[in-house]
């Protein structure tokens, strides 16, 4: 695998892991929201129109082996995220695990790279690793909107009050 290669999809792993920390973090200062839930997935399936380009798709094992590797990672982000009612609404409660969580995923993307990125074309990698991304994105967003549709119920309960007899 050409060394260059290596360097620069490693640095843009670095820098978009950064960023979904940076705007994770920023996130839990303001109430949570089913639009906040739900959009990402949603943004993120544009990205579907790389398998317009054929050396991108990848084998339907491969699809397989990536969703199901994306799903059990995203039990780790469905564990670490829970919500909490503050000032009659609902956030997204900080994890201190969440950070280290994506740092690992990004560590093992780069070992996945490392170990197979010379047995498999660049374009159908760059697939996988993107089914990957959306088979742990979709179960994690779901998985928050039940919890968040919960928490939604906990506080409509709280602020009911009945009339006294």
């Amino acid at each position: 695998m050409n060394d260059l290669y290596i360097w620069v999809t490693t640095l843009g792993a670095i820098g978009m892991a950064t960023m979904a920390i940076v705007i994770r973090l920023k996130a839990i200062k303001r109430p949570a929201t089913i639009k906040k839930i739900i959009l990402p997935p949603m943004f993120m399936s544009t990205g579907f129109f790389m398998f317009l380009y054929e050396p991108a798709r990848p084998d339907l094992l491969q699809v397989i082996e990536a969703l199901a590797v994306g799903m059990f990672f995203s039990i780790l982000l469905i564990k670490t995220s829970t919500f909490e009612i503050r000032n009659e609404q609902i956030y997204l409660k900080r994890s201190k695990a969440f950070v280290f969580i994506l740092i690992g995923l990004l560590l093992l993307r780069i070992l996945f790279k490392l170990v197979i990125g010379d047995s498999i074309y660049v374009e159908e990698l760059a697939g996988m690793f993107f089914l990957l991304a959306y088979g742990m994105i979709v179960p994690w967003r779901i998985a928050m909107l039940v919890k968040y549709r919960k928490m939604e119920k906990e506080l409509d309960e709280k602020s009911f009050i009945p009339a006294q007899t």
